[in-house]
Formats: structure tokens, sequence, C-alpha cells
């Protein structure tokens, strides 16, 4: 099969030939109709926290047809069309009866979505409806990440939102904002890129002001009673302590995998919660593509793109840099 393999950090992908996979006992294979670039594939591929190296075979925003079966399978058939939730679990113990599958002792990163076939576990397969495409298969992981974060915040009807960074999880979490009936949700970033398609997916106003992004927000929202960071930058957790109302909440989902400082005492004479929001529960993927099959519109504007897999090293490289691309879809 061919695939788009990792050489080493701060280089190109590059189109492979590799073996085509085998199914082993518990485990499927999927021929991969869709696959999201995320850009923590590209942060991947440049900082070595995230652990990986050469021969990877990156993506875990896919979706596709189950073309082979190993033994022990049950629940899924050839043929079925589903959409791979990229947390490797066991699907045994009692966390992911539960349905969280990131508490799973055997847990894992599931990649491998930038090739023609990608080998995976039934649990981790969610079947998708006649009314959702494999395109649609693609976005349901940053949608779950986005909604997680929401369920985490506590958010309430009624409440003001201000969101930091205009990426597709910024922008997810504006659609799961105003569906869960936030009052005012403002998306801030520091381009304009990104503006129609934010107002688009529930965003009542964007702003970009780099030389006073406190006062921007201020002047648009008032204090915040929650403040999404979507970004994962250094300084932006003091930037939120500023934007957040008395006794509000910070929810991070950014992924800053370098050394960040705060006021802790600007934090704490405002009594701000701040909380962290990682992966999903299964439910909440499901949900997403249930708000997908009943005929949810927003989250579709987050593609903007779809490419051939010989294509993704090029279009990959360019997204390194601030374009006004959201979310490509490769096609393997």
């Amino acid at each position: 099969m061919r695939a788009a393999v990792m050489q080493q950090l701060g280089q190109p992908l590059r189109i492979e030939r590799l073996p085509d996979p085998t199914p082993g006992p518990g485990e499927l294979v999927v021929r991969v109709g869709r696959c999201g670039i995320c850009g923590s594939d590209l942060h991947m591929t440049e900082d070595p926290a995230y652990g990986k190296g050469p021969g990877t075979v990156l993506g875990h925003e896919f979706a596709g047809e189950v073309v082979a079966l190993g033994r022990g399978t049950d629940g899924i058939g050839l043929g079925d069309l589903v959409s791979v939730i990229p947390l490797a679990s066991c699907g045994q113990c009692a966390a992911c009866l539960a349905g969280e599958p990131a508490w799973c002792a055997g847990f894992g990163l599931q990649g491998g979505g930038y090739a023609e076939y990608a080998v995976t576990r039934p649990n981790q397969c969610v079947r998708l409806p006649k009314t959702a495409s494999l395109a649609d298969g693609a976005i349901i992981e940053p949608l779950a990440v986005a909604l997680h974060g929401v369920n985490m915040s506590g958010l309430q009807p009624g409440d003001r939102v201000l969101i930091l960074g205009a990426g597709p999880i910024g922008l997810a979490v504006a659609f799961w904002a105003r569906r869960r009936g936030a009052s005012a949700v403002v998306l801030q970033d520091i381009a304009t890129h990104q503006r129609e398609r934010a107002l688009a997916m529930g965003a009542t106003d964007f702003v970009a002001d780099r030389d006073d992004p406190v006062g921007a927000a201020a002047r648009a929202l008032g204090a915040a009673d929650i403040v999404f960071e979507c970004v994962g930058r250094p300084g932006l957790i003091a930037q939120a302590v500023r934007q957040v109302r008395n006794r509000g909440t910070i929810l991070l989902l950014g992924l800053c995998t370098q050394p960040d400082t705060f006021n802790s005492f600007a934090m704490l004479s405002k009594e701000v919660r701040l909380i962290t929001s990682a992966f999903f529960t299964r439910q909440e993927y499901e949900a997403a593509l249930d708000a997908l099959d009943a005929g949810a519109v927003e989250p579709r504007l987050l593609v903007t793109g779809t490419i051939a897999l010989e294509d993704t090293p090029a279009r990959f490289e360019a997204l390194r840099h601030r374009t006004d691309d959201c979310k490509v879809l490769i096609a393997p």
C-alpha cells in the first residue's frame, strides 16, 4: 500500500510503499476513505515531546470501509463504513465499558490514516449512518474533542464565551457553545482568515487585534464567563486570566509542550477555575455523529479541501504556515 511516512523531525513526509496490513486476532483492516490533517500532526513532526520518529504513519481523524477481519471481531462486518475512534484501548475493562477509553490501562493513540489501509479494533469503530459521508466520519474526532471541552467547562445557557484561536477546535467549540445556549460567543485570533467561517459556525462576533487583544475582547464581550484556550501557546493562560470574570472558568484545549508562566495571585484573587480537557468519551464521539446525522451543516464548513494521498507531503508543509485552509482531508 501507499502511505505518507514521517522521515525525521523537521523534514517533509514522503510517499512510500509499505506492506499491506493483515489483521491479527481482535483486529480489522479499514480501507481509508478520508483522513483529516490535524494541527497536532504538524506538531508531531516538529516537536520531540510527542515521541514520533522515522517510519511513523500519522493520521488519527479517519473513516473508511472495513475490508478484512481477524478472529474475534464480533459486531463489525465486511463492507461496513466506519469512523475510527483514535483512542486505542482493550474494550473490556471498566473504563472502556463506561465509554472512557482514554483511561484504559492499555491506552494509546491510533494513527495510520495517512495511508490506503489502517489496522484498528472493533471497539474503536462507529458505524456511519446512510446520512453521513466518509468526509463526515473524518471530522467527528475534532468535533468530539471540542464537545468534551464544552462539557468539562460546565457551560450553562446564557453564558458569555470567549474562544482563543480560530482553528478547527476553536470553531467547533463555537458550534457547540451556541448549540448549548451560550448568549454570546466571541472568537479571537491574531488574523481574520476564519472570520466568516466562525460567524457561520455559531460565533456572534470575531475579533483580531494583535496590539490590544484584551481590550478588543472586552469591547466585544465584556468579561467572559468561560474562556476556551484553543491555541496552546505560552502566555495565553495569563491573557485568559485577564479576560475571564471573577469566579469564571478557563478551559484549556490547546496543546502546549513548552513551559508556561502566569501570575497565580491574579488568578487566585479572581477565584478562577482552571480546567484541562483532553480526548473525549465514546458517548461524545457518538453525539458528534448524531449532530451530523440530524442535519447540522455548520461542522461541515470546517472542510476546506480534499487532496490525493500523493499530494499530502506538499500540502502538509504548506499548512505549517497560516493560510485560508481550515480542515484539509486526504482521500487515499
